[in-house]
């Protein structure tokens, strides 16, 4: 039977983050935004400013996203990485793109290959076969591991390029974080200090209006809340294996091993905070695949990266 592939987005902000009022704030204005970011809910609140005097800022961060997504999107004929997946290099690569190529490559070497954006013609397979109501072979997850590997991928400043024809690569398990680490870095350069930023990833900047630590709620799938993460100057991002499926039964993940070339079956839900949205966003993807003892061991490679929640 032909379906379409169920897209459950994880649910990494909830209402413990909203405003409560008080008597303290009840006067405090308060702008809201609202828009998409690579293909996800993305949103922020400017504490001290009118929804007129924020329009000119948020137009900047709509501008400022959508330049992002023409080098990182998946789903954007024209971007970068879809040029890269469809002719097997692009020349002249934005130094955005050689930035974020670089820090997937500390990641994936620092989780010892459990970070690989070369696992997208898995991801691909997939999700054909979840469309036609199935699963795919060992046969085929086999011959498909031989175009993974981050070490075919090559790139420098006059180009990237795969080793082998039929190679792709995506970046959503790390990209968010990154356009998130450039709207925060726009809200600063505009003298901003009091922001809730969540572009699919979350960076909180100084406090609510209250004066207290941004409190972010960390839920399932489900949307049933397992845990909250107090962040000020910080940035969280959650991975939940089960975020989203190929199958209609709900049993197979996005979340790829690369080196089972299986969806990860470890962690149900992960969630990671660090200095950096990159860093929180490329590890919390890395550790859904791996185990505690191994997730031990590097973090402190990541300065004060860290695990908030696990199940």
């Amino acid at each position: 039977m032909t379906h379409s592939l169920s897209r459950r987005r994880f649910l990494s902000i909830s209402a413990a983050m909203a405003i409560i009022p008080s008597a303290a704030t009840a006067n405090i204005p308060v702008a809201r935004w609202q828009g998409v970011a690579l293909g996800a809910g993305a949103s922020m609140q400017l504490v001290g400013l009118s929804d007129n005097e924020a329009a000119p800022i948020f137009v900047q961060i709509e501008q400022e996203v959508s330049r992002l997504e023409n080098i990182f999107s998946l789903y954007r004929e024209n971007s970068i990485l879809s040029q890269l997946n469809r002719f097997g290099a692009v020349d002249n690569p934005p130094s955005e793109f050689l930035e974020l190529l670089s820090i997937a490559s500390t990641i994936h070497s620092a989780t010892a290959g459990a970070f690989d954006p070369t696992i997208q013609p898995l991801w691909a397979l997939y999700a054909r076969a979840g469309s036609e109501g199935k699963r795919p072979s060992a046969v085929e997850i086999s011959d498909t591991r031989a175009l993974i590997g981050w070490k075919k991928l090559f790139f420098d400043v006059t180009s990237v390029h795969f080793e082998l024809k039929g190679m792709a690569l995506t970046l959503n398990g790390i990209a968010q974080g990154y356009i998130t680490d450039q709207v925060a870095a726009l809200l600063r350069a505009h003298g901003f200090k009091d922001v809730m930023i969540d572009m699919g990833e979350v960076y909180a900047l100084g406090d609510r209006p209250d004066g207290t630590p941004w409190l972010v709620g960390v839920a399932k799938p489900n949307g049933e809340l397992v845990g909250q993460v107090e962040l000020k100057n910080r940035a969280l991002a959650s991975s939940a294996t089960l975020g989203t499926v190929f199958d209609e039964t709900g049993q197979l993940g996005h979340i790829i091993d690369p080196q089972s070339g299986r969806p990860g079956r470890i962690h149900r839900l992960v969630s990671v905070s660090a200095d950096r949205a990159v860093l929180a966003d490329g590890l919390s993807t890395a550790f859904s695949v791996m185990t505690l003892n191994k997730i031990d061991k590097i973090l402190p490679e990541f300065g004060n990266a860290r695990l908030e929640i696990h199940i």
